[in-house]
């Protein structure tokens, strides 16, 4: 798989332990297809020079395969050959990758490269770059998914998350709506409401947080080099709010050297709905040659809508329209420095809600009032980087600014159209400093400081449209106006200030084990406040709650691995970490109180075989037992707003396993699976009110079965054109929406699957796409209006489409 630019070395020098051997000595050398930058760090291994690069986008070539006795100089030739690069030899022992200098000409025009990388390119050595230390896959101690850009198709980014979901069987979600939903890693899942809780999964671009007390923000994935997904805790390395683990997406970054771009279009139809339509572009500008290099890219998506509302004469109601894009500035100013400026915006609009009545019929509801909604996205990050030989300092600083409005059902029986409004407003700021020594294969250590600042703040209200004089009281203690007039009900600020220290370290104390240590010190400093509160809350509940809120927290996360792969090309490891989230306010029945931070400790074991995309076989297998205490949960109170409790304690068995076969160069066999076992062991006194006393409950939200079966074709045909088959099922298994008997409802238990193809011809790709094969009307999400717990809601797959696209690469 491709190695991406933006998270390359700055210079890609490898040091090896041995002596450096002469330019001239002859040895062997064997190099796999792939990028320029792995090829570069084998070749340097194998040889014991260090070879260098002047310019990051250089990494990123396609090289061939190179074997044979050869000499250093021969070596590089042959890799270089066809790459429009060429090496220059320093002295005897180091040699410098460089732009070939271009001969002006006035002749002919060079032929357009696209920004992309051609798709029948071979993939390289898969590199962990979410490790933050650019670990070898073989040698990273846990389970990690890496999508790279030959995963998606301009539809697929067009999906945003749900291309995630669609491909990593232990990745679930909430289905609420786009940008309203839970991402859950294995089955670190708290509730299926959102509240003003941190969530469990940690989310990334690049270096920078997206959200910390918010759900998924669902970025669309248009011109993105790799996605990489860890599995389980990751508290070392990134702190709170990493519970289940980490997705971090790595957009391709600036080209110093190379203009060009791209364009896709789409038009899709739904069965039982409305057309759909997207369209991105994607432009590669460089300023300065080698120094300075701008990059674009802009979208927009719009998903039909299949809902039909009966009782307001509503067709397709929960139709979706997203736009944004993104623009990042490299600057350069010598093969030491790398200086990245990159900003982000995203609109998401909601027609209406998502889902619909069983009862009522298939893909049908029937809703007093409309439910829309909008999530507001805005992000800004500086990224610079230093490289001393193998020694890195990176430097990472940006702002959040996230905004998601939403809005239920709140019509009671026989009453009024009543709205309920939750606006959650979150702004973060973060900062990450660390030095990072990359020495040979995995080796190597870590140490770094960083500081976020997050506040959010929930605002609500209720809005009646009832006539009468007097109004049936829906939210006890506030008012109902009536004539569309809203009144505020209480909501509720938190601010969490974290300072931390974190390191880690691997070593081999004896050939061929690797042992890692590591731990991070947080300090959590805590404050909370009530907004808007009604008048039946006394200002001394008030003035109790949020002096409990204030607080500090000083909190250490320790972390230890064992990998051996001293069995030839198996990998074996024995992992422990931990996690944590920080507490905070939360109002419950109208009154406000404290919930307290939640901890999570894993310890797992796994296997791994080859490596996918580059061996005929590759086999992955992990075993991990968690434990998680206090575990703060995103619920609803007696009255049905979502609030945030600390539900008990909890313990999770989880298995999986992974199997990547390749019978030809051409075909690409995939399958996975997760088995989860989760239990509520201590629930809360306020649970075991519930009649479930002795009793052990599961925890929400995530299958205790799933699966993923995929292929993957792509061979050339006459006349200069290239085609790619795709297609994949999913089985996900059943789950509960909560915990207790009013959030008892079972969702799940449904098979998605899809098909692509596309064909390809120089610059130019036509595709076409289908997904829900079987039309299954398979419930994803059980919550429809907290408001009505009893009624039979569900969240069904959307309906079988098709989606005919072309891409234009220049």
């Amino acid at each position: 798989m491709r190695r991406k630019a933006d998270l390359l070395l700055v210079t890609a020098l490898v040091i090896a332990s041995a002596a450096p051997a002469q330019a001239a000595d002859r040895q062997a050398i064997s190099i796999a297809p792939g990028r320029l930058g792995e090829a570069a760090i084998t070749l340097g291994r194998q040889t014991g020079v260090s070879i260098g690069m002047s310019d990051q986008s250089l990494a990123g070539l396609a090289t061939g395969r190179v074997d044979g006795t050869l000499s250093v100089d021969a070596a590089l030739k042959r890799l270089l050959k066809g790459t429009g690069a060429t090496a220059r030899r320093i002295d005897a022992a180091t040699w410098r990758i460089e732009r070939a200098r271009r001969r002006p000409s006035t002749a002919t025009r060079p032929r357009p490269v696209p920004v992309a990388p051609a798709p029948d390119q071979p993939p390289a050595e898969i590199i962990v770059t979410a490790s933050k230390r650019d670990t070898p896959l073989p040698r990273y101690a846990g389970m990690v998914e890496a999508l790279d850009n030959r995963a998606f198709t301009s539809g697929e980014a067009a999906n945003g998350t749900a291309t995630l979901l669609a491909r990593i069987a232990s990745l679930s979600s909430t289905h609420a709506g786009n940008g309203r939903n839970k991402l859950f890693i294995r089955a670190i899942a708290d509730s299926g409401v959102a509240g003003p809780t941190q969530a469990t999964t940690g989310q990334y671009l690049g270096d920078m947080r997206l959200n910390y007390a918010a759900p998924d923000p669902d970025l669309k994935l248009y011109d993105v080099g790799r996605v990489e997904v860890l599995e389980g805790p990751q508290g070392t390395l990134y702190g709170a709010g990493s519970l289940g683990g980490i997705i971090r997406i790595m957009p391709n970054a600036p080209n110093l050297g190379q203009f060009g771009g791209q364009v896709s279009a789409g038009l899709s139809a739904i069965q039982h709905g409305d057309p759909g339509g997207d369209l991105s572009a994607t432009l590669n500008l460089p300023i300065v040659a080698e120094k300075l290099a701008l990059r674009l890219v802009g979208y927009g998506v719009q998903e039909g809508g299949y809902i039909d509302d009966v009782y307001r004469g509503k067709d397709d109601v929960n139709r979706v329209r997203t736009w944004g894009g993104r623009a990042a500035l490299r600057f350069a100013p010598d093969e030491d420095w790398t200086i990245d400026l990159n900003g982000v915006y995203q609109h998401i609009d909601g027609d209406d809600a998502q889902y619909a009545t069983r009862s009522v019929g298939r893909l049908e509801r029937a809703s007093a009032v409309s439910q829309p909604y909008f999530s507001d996205y805005l992000l800004g990050n500086v990224r610079i980087e230093r490289q001393w030989d193998s020694l890195r300092f990176i430097s990472s600083t940006g702002l959040v600014r996230n905004e998601l409005a939403e809005s239920y059902d709140a019509t009671q029986p026989d009453g009024a159209p009543a709205l309920f409004r939750q606006n959650n407003k979150v702004n973060i700021f973060s900062t990450e400093n660390r030095l990072v020594r990359d020495l040979d294969n995995g080796l190597g250590w870590i140490l770094g400081a960083s500081y976020l600042q997050s506040t959010s703040e929930i605002h609500r209200s209720l809005t009646s449209f009832g006539t009468a004089n007097v109004q049936p009281e829906v939210i006890p203690g506030v008012p109902v106006y009536g004539m569309g007039l809203a009144a505020a009900a209480t909501g509720v600020r938190n601010e969490v200030r974290e300072a931390t220290l974190f390191g880690e370290a691997s070593f081999e104390p004896v050939k061929g084990l690797i042992a890692t240590v590591g731990g991070r010190l947080t300090n959590s400093r805590l404050s909370g406040e009530a907004l808007d509160p009604v008048a039946a809350l006394s200002s001394a509940d008030l003035a109790r709650a949020e002096a409990q809120a204030d607080r500090n927290e000083t909190i250490f996360l320790p972390s230890a691995s064992l990998l051996t792969d001293a069995i030839p090309d198996i990998t074996l490891y024995a992992k422990f970490q931990q996690g944590f989230r920080p507490g905070g306010l939360a109002v419950d029945d109208q009154r406000v109180r404290r919930y307290q931070n939640d901890r999570i400790s894993t310890v797992e074991l796994g296997f791994r075989k080859g490596v996918p995309g580059r061996d005929a076989i590759a086999l992955s297998a992990n075993v991990a037992y968690t434990d998680w205490r206090d575990i703060q949960a995103d619920v609803t109170d007696r009255i049905g707003l979502p609030t945030t409790a600390n539900i008990g304690d909890g313990r999770i068995y989880t298995v999986e396993g992974r199997i990547v076969v390749r019978p030809t160069p051409a075909l690409t066999l995939d399958g996975s699976f997760i088995y989860n076992d989760s239990r509520l062991s201590q629930p809360a006194q306020f649970l075991r009110a519930l009649s479930y006393e002795g009793q052990s409950l599961s925890l929400p939200n995530v299958a205790n079965l799933g699966g993923r079966l995929a292929f993957d074709y792509r061979a050339p045909l006459a006349n200069d054109l290239d085609l790619h088959l795709s297609g994949a099922a999913r089985y996900v298994g059943k789950s509960r929406l909560g915990v207790g008997p009013i959030l008892g409802q079972t969702q799940g238990d449904y098979v998605d699957t899809s098909l692509t193809a596309s064909v390809t011809r120089g610059p130019v790709q036509y595709s076409l796409s289908l997904t829900n094969l079987l039309d299954s009307n398979g419930n994803r999400f059980s919550l429809g209006t907290p408001f009505d717990l009893r009624s039979d809601y569900y969240t069904p797959l959307r309906p079988r489409t098709v989606r005919i696209g072309m891409d234009f690469a220049f």
